[in-house]
C-alpha cells in the first residue's frame, strides 16, 4: 500500500493537478501515475475533470488510515526531535520569503534590483546546505519522503540557473512549494494538525 499511500499523499497536499506533474513530483514514469491515478478513481478515491485529479472524501478517509499505519511503525520521538530542529529552519526560509517579497515593511521587491535578488538566493543555497543533514535524519526515519532531497535540489539548481520562478512559484514544484509540503509531511508524522501549529505562529 505505500504507493497508494505516496500517491494519495502527493494529491492531497498539490490539490487539482495533471498526472505527469504529479509524476514528477514523486518520481513515478507518467504510464504508473495515470494507472496508479485511474485505480484511485475506479476504487472512489480520486476523482478526475478535464484532466486534473483530486482527492474525494472517500479519498481523504483512505488517506488518513493509511498514514495511521504508517505513523505506528515509525520512530515517533526521532521525527519529533527532528521536526523541533526544523522550526528554526522554517524561521530562516520565512525570512527569505519576506526579503524575496519586499524590500522593507512597505516597499515590494519588483526584482529590478539583481544584486539584491542574487544575495537573497545566495541565502537560500546556504539555508540549503544546512538543511541537508536534517532532512537526510528526516527520510532516514520515514523512507517514504525519499524524494525530497531531489525536489529540493531541482528547484533550487532551477533558481541558480536564472529561472528565480522556482522560488516561490505556486503551480510548481518551486523551493517554496517542496518546503510547504515537507512542513505538512511532518505535521502529520509528528501527530500535529496545522492548525495548532498555526497557532503557535510555526506554519509557513
Amino acid at each position: 500500500m505505500t504507493e497508494q499511500l505516496i500517491v494519495l499523499q502527493a494529491l492531497r497536499l498539490k490539490g487539482r493537478v495533471r498526472a505527469d506533474d504529479l509524476a514528477d513530483s514523486v518520481g513515478l514514469d507518467s504510464n504508473t501515475m495515470t494507472a496508479d491515478l485511474e485505480a484511485l478513481v475506479a476504487a472512489g478515491f480520486a476523482a478526475e475533470t478535464n484532466g486534473r485529479y483530486k482527492t474525494t472524501p472517500e479519498g481523504r478517509t483512505r488517506l488518513a488510515e493509511l498514514l495511521d499505519a504508517e505513523r505506528a511503525t515509525l520512530d515517533t520521538d526521532a521525527l519529533t526531535s527532528a521536526y523541533e530542529e526544523f522550526d528554526a529552519f522554517n524561521d530562516d526560509l520565512k525570512a527569505l520569503m519576506t526579503r524575496w517579497q519586499l524590500k522593507d515593511e512597505s516597499t515590494p521587491n519588483d526584482h529590478s534590483d539583481a544584486a539584491y535578488d542574487a544575495a537573497i538566493v545566495t541565502g537560500l543555497r546556504a539555508l540549503h546546505e544546512r538543511f541537508a543533514p536534517l532532512l537526510s535524519r528526516v527520510v532516514e526515519q520515514a523512507p517514504r519522503l525519499t524524494r525530497y532531497p531531489t525536489r529540493f535540489t531541482a528547484a533550487l539548481e532551477k533558481v541558480e540557473s536564472g529561472d528565480t520562478s522556482w522560488f516561490a512559484r505556486p503551480i510548481a514544484d518551486s523551493y517554496h512549494t517542496v518546503w510547504f509540503e515537507l512542513h505538512e509531511e511532518l505535521i502529520g508524522l509528528t501527530g500535529r494538525t496545522r492548525a495548532a501549529e498555526a497557532a503557535a505562529g510555526r506554519a509557513l
